[in-house]
């Protein structure tokens, strides 16, 4: 998709941080964008600041996480803007934590707003954007923990392998269909992610004051909360990201602090082909 003007964009988690980088910089290449988020003011200022620079964009309330809520945001695009061109699935939280502390409600919600939103984002809008036979972009956010999982945070990195894994399958699915793919693995950049729990619904069972105390007090929640706080600028990932689905690219990094541990994954994942190699499998 080289000329994004007068193209039309649905943008989750869009209030803040990623979300709302990507929005400003497609809504800076002339695209159209839906701006949808589960906190109502902060989406409410973030639609305001836009406006103020001439875009074209507008606000939906919805939690992601239920598919009638991200149903009734499709029907509120189409009805404002009457056409989708481009998907961003970048709603994500932090939830989860390491073995021994996982709970049901903790796995609910990580791999409900990270994974399956994301699955049900592709089911809505795919055929909206098929449907017009203009050709259309999907990127959905995942994180470098997509491609090299520790064990700080393993619901986290398990929903964002799930979103790696999706967008690689559907590439090649949808290409002929006239829709590129693209995935979005950010490092650490200045966002509120490390502060998810503010918008955990009701429905969820909320950790106790003392765990979630406990939890901040770590010297794991310090690092990551220092380096988020220190992070890349989102509307530097905003950029990029634009670029990238002009350009159709596969994959989006926003560094590259962390190949080296990706290559590490990838020659041991050799060496474990290495393993086997010349042995005759038993059928």
């Amino acid at each position: 998709m080289k000329d994004l003007a007068g193209r039309t964009a649905f943008v989750t988690g869009a209030a803040s941080g990623i979300g709302l980088g990507i929005a400003g910089a497609l809504a800076q290449a002339g695209v159209k964008v839906m701006l949808c988020d589960i906190e109502e003011a902060a989406l409410a200022k973030a639609v305001e600041a836009l406006k103020r620079t001439n875009a074209d964009v507008d606000g939906v309330k919805a939690d992601v996480s239920l598919k009638s809520e991200l149903n009734a945001a499709a029907d509120a695009t189409i009805a404002r803007y009457g056409k989708v061109h481009i998907l961003v699935n970048n709603a994500g939280v932090g939830g989860g934590g390491p073995y021994g502390t996982w709970t049901d409600s903790g796995w609910d919600w990580t791999l409900g707003v990270n994974l399956i939103a994301v699955i049900r984002g592709i089911e809505i809008f795919g055929p909206l954007i098929e449907r017009h036979r203009e050709g259309g972009h999907i990127v959905s956010t995942a994180s470098i923990a997509g491609l090299v999982s520790s064990g700080g945070a393993i619901p986290y990195n398990v929903s964002k392998y799930g979103v790696v894994a999706l967008s690689e399958g559907l590439r090649g699915d949808l290409a002929g269909r006239g829709i590129g793919v693209s995935v979005l693995c950010p490092g650490f950049i200045r966002t509120q992610i490390v502060n998810s729990v503010r918008n955990l619904p009701e429905r969820f069972d909320r950790p106790s004051e003392a765990g979630l105390a406990a939890m901040r007090s770590s010297d794991l929640f310090k690092f990551f909360q220092d380096r988020v706080s220190h992070g890349i600028d989102p509307s530097y990932v905003g950029e990029l990201v634009r670029e990238g689905i002009e350009n159709d690219w596969p994959y989006i990094f926003t560094d590259v602090e962390f190949e080296p541990l990706i290559e590490a994954r990838f020659a041991a994942i050799k060496q474990g082909f290495d393993r086997i190699r010349g042995r005759e499998p038993r059928r």
